[in-house]
């Protein structure tokens, strides 16, 4: 297709199998040529036909893989099966830190080839399920039926056509249906958007329900590229089938993805192995379940268990049946059972995906913290890929604090999908990164991570009881809190009564905090035999309204023998002001309701703690 002269992203940027060329310059030139030719499609509409068109073969070279993640300078440990902690231990952080900054979010790249669309699709089988052409099931590369939902864009007439949007629903849920509902107070909760403002703004609209929920067949697989993946690639088919779908060749409509939670990560799942997408607006996603999920080799139970029920009585794989069971059992997964969530990506393959994102994240998503979507931020960044993101008082928890703007996600995703994929040049260009603090106050700035200020740093010391009693959460949750509400309350976090508290003093002027601050602990303990891992579990508490900062805690191996230890960990990442009026306050505590609860019976002596939060210049308040 001819560049959009008005800004300089090209949609075919490069070939996804070459982008490892881009990441890394010390690897040697590969070849990157490719041919391709393709049949038409025919769709029939009436009720029960079936609709076939042919699949072509692609010849392109085998992919180039590499690693783009960048790394933190303590030491990276990915390992499910290590509980001991050494006398002196880093804990790297899952949120990257000494990235390239980028300033723009639409910075020059080079002009790639044309796509060519994948030979690991079938020829379109799709059978309508409906009489009025919405409902259509779609046979997936394995004969798995996946049931979408189309609705084309209203306002076409003779014979013209338009870009389309795919959005993938949330974990258990079936695809979307609602056609005529606006963006309720339930969507802007976890930043998604309806049917028809998807339309409205000028786009047809493909629902579908992921394999195994909904109407779909098949085994839930989580957002696996080698299944979830795969049937999305073959959904991508049947659009380019459709009347009055814009395409930029055989098999490859002009399309882009939305969708929050599940919804988010099939969507760079998807772009890792699929070049027919032309931009992403990943919502409340993660990059690895592992670090998500397992975080400290700790099991998020609370999570864990909630998400357990919704996808009661579905057909998901018995791996995570088990791995639900030992955490709460034990509190410890085998560690093949923790491999098989990291690879359910996508993780290192977020370095293949090479079109315009949006990453939207929530400030108290408790499930995917802001880590993972700053993970994913500064891989694609790093390769020159145009990347926003966007940080919401919502997702994964509940908005206890002033959400702010509640439209704001909604309208700078509708602007990306518009710019990137529609190619419309008059729409509003969307900040290379904006946030929300517990105040409401909405900033930009033109680059993450923001540069550095003075830190706000605290010393303490204490000792903590191993007991059950006392410790984080659950929190109050009042009626109407966005995000999800008082449904997460009794896994969200609160305020303990039995903990090691250091004081944060107030600054002397208004500080932004953003990023995650770092906690040094040096601590001697012993605790009672046992089999359950040995943890302790640290957040901080605003004392202005008594609330935990962005609901987040985080789990930190010890190792109680009785000898002394330091161990230096990153905290979960924030976004909050801070203010002369409150101070601060650390709390290390024992258990809380978001993690399993570890070996218990017996105290630790911290001799020396040390919180350091990161404050940060370059934000403008909007708002």
């Amino acid at each position: 297709m001819t560049a959009q002269a008005a800004h300089p992203y090209t949609r075919r940027m490069i070939p996804r199998r070459c982008v490892a060329l881009v990441a890394l310059a010390t690897l040697a030139a590969a070849s990157c040529s490719s041919s391709s030719s393709g049949g038409a499609a025919t769709t029939s509409t009436a009720a029960g036909a079936t609709s076939v068109a042919p699949s072509t073969a692609d010849t392109s070279a085998s992919a180039t893989t590499a690693s783009a993640a960048p790394t933190d300078t303590a030491v990276v440990d990915t390992s499910p099966s290590t509980d001991a902690a050494a006398d002196t231990s880093v804990v790297d952080s899952s949120a990257p830190a000494d990235t390239a900054v980028v300033d723009s979010a639409t910075p020059t790249t080079v002009q790639r080839p044309a796509c060519v669309a994948p030979d690991t699709t079938q020829p379109v089988n799709a059978t309508e399920a409906d009489t009025v052409g919405q409902d259509w099931d779609v046979t997936s590369f394995d004969g798995t039926v996946i049931r979408a939902h189309w609705f084309p864009e209203p306002g076409l007439t003779g014979g013209a056509s338009a870009p389309t949007v795919l959005m993938g629903p949330g974990w258990g849920s079936p695809g979307d249906t609602n056609a005529s509902a606006g963006d309720g107070a339930g969507s802007t909760a976890i930043g998604v958007v309806g049917i028809a403002t998807l339309r409205e703004a000028g786009f047809n609209v493909l629902t579908w329900d992921p394999r195994g929920f909904g109407q779909s067949s098949g085994t839930v697989e989580i957002d696996s590229p080698e299944y979830e993946g795969r049937d999305v690639e073959q959904l991508i088919d049947w659009v380019a089938s459709q009347p009055g779908v814009e395409l930029d060749g055989p098999r490859d409509p002009r399309m882009g993805m939305f969708g929050a939670s599940y919804g988010g990560g099939i969507q760079l799942v998807t772009a890792s192995i699929d070049c027919r997408i032309d931009a992403l607006v990943p919502v409340i996603a993660w990059n690895s379940l592992q670090t998500s999920l397992f975080k400290a080799d700790t099991p998020k139970t609370g999570w864990a268990t909630f998400l357990s029920a919704v996808s009661n009585g579905r057909d998901i794989d018995p791996v995570m049946t088990r791995a639900n069971a030992a955490s709460n059992a034990t509190g410890v997964v085998d560690p093949a059972d923790v491999q098989w969530f990291a690879d359910r990506g996508p993780g290192d393959a977020v370095g293949m995906i090479t079109v315009p994102t949006l990453i939207i994240q929530g400030t108290v998503d408790t499930l995917f913290t802001l880590a993972e979507g700053a993970t994913n931020f500064s891989i694609l960044q790093s390769n020159g890929v145009p990347t926003a993101m966007l940080w919401f008082c919502g997702g994964h928890g509940a908005c206890l604090t002033d959400a702010g703007d509640p439209s704001l996600t909604a309208s700078e995703a509708i602007s990306w999908l518009r710019r990137y994929v529609a190619g419309e040049d008059a729409t509003g260009e969307v900040p290379t990164f904006a946030f929300v603090d517990q105040d409401g106050t909405s900033y930009t700035a033109d680059a993450f991570p923001l540069p550095a200020a003075d830190p706000l740093v605290a010393d303490g010391t204490g000792a903590l009881d191993l007991t059950a009693e006392g410790g984080a959460g659950p929190a109050t949750v009042p009626a109407g809190a966005q995000g999800l509400g008082s449904a997460v309350a009794p896994i969200t976090p609160g305020k303990a009564t039995n903990a090691v508290n250091v004081t944060i003093a107030a600054p002397t002027a208004d500080l932004v905090v953003v990023g995650a601050p770092e906690l040094s602990m040096t601590y001697s303990g012993t605790v009672a035999a046992g089999d359950r891992p040995t943890r302790v579990f640290a957040q901080l508490v605003d004392d202005a309204t008594g609330l935990v900062v962005g609901n987040q805690i985080t789990p930190i191996m010890v190792t109680l023998d009785g000898q002394s230890h330091t161990v230096v960990v990153p905290l979960e990442m924030i976004a909050f002001t801070a203010h002369p009026a409150s101070t601060l306050t650390l709390q290390i505590v024992a258990t809380t309701t978001a993690y399993a609860q570890p070996r218990l019976g017996g105290s630790i002596d911290f001799t020396a703690i040390s919180v350091t939060l990161p404050t940060v210049t370059g934000a403008t308040p909007t708002s």
